[in-house]
């Protein structure tokens, strides 16, 4: 059974090229992957996560909201019992705030120039047996 990876863009964010090329990549690597469209909330992409029976989630944020946004979604996981679902994100995320965003349950942080290579690695290296 395939990697079912759902790729969001929570928050007011309006750039989702980004989003859109990981999820391609994933889907090129093997991964089902379900993108969400702009503008959700945390609560949304949790819902969408536990009604789709994903494996993890990537989220995407280009609006410095991240720091809110990314933690807010692992809380909304864990409310709906789905503190299994792996939970990555990347954009544009200084440096200084990974480790705590590691800290609230981000498995891992790709920032901006990340080969898709380095992202299709990392995540088939997550959920592969």
């Amino acid at each position: 059974m395939p990697t079912r990876i759902l790729i969001a863009k929570p928050g007011l964010d309006g750039h989702d090229r980004g989003a859109k090329v990981v999820a391609r990549a994933l889907r090129d690597a093997g991964c089902e992957v379900i993108y969400t469209g702009l503008h959700q909330t945390p609560e949304q992409i949790a819902v969408i996560a536990v009604q789709e029976d994903v494996d993890g989630v990537g989220l995407s944020a280009l609006s410095g909201a991240h720091m809110t946004l990314f933690p807010k979604v692992v809380e909304e996981l864990n409310a709906l019992d789905a503190s299994d679902i792996v939970v990555f994100g990347g954009g544009i995320i200084p440096e200084s705030d990974i480790e705590e965003l590691r800290t609230a349950g981000i498995a891992h942080v790709f920032g901006p120039g990340t080969s898709l290579g380095a992202i299709q690695a990392w995540v088939n290296e997550q959920f592969t047996d």
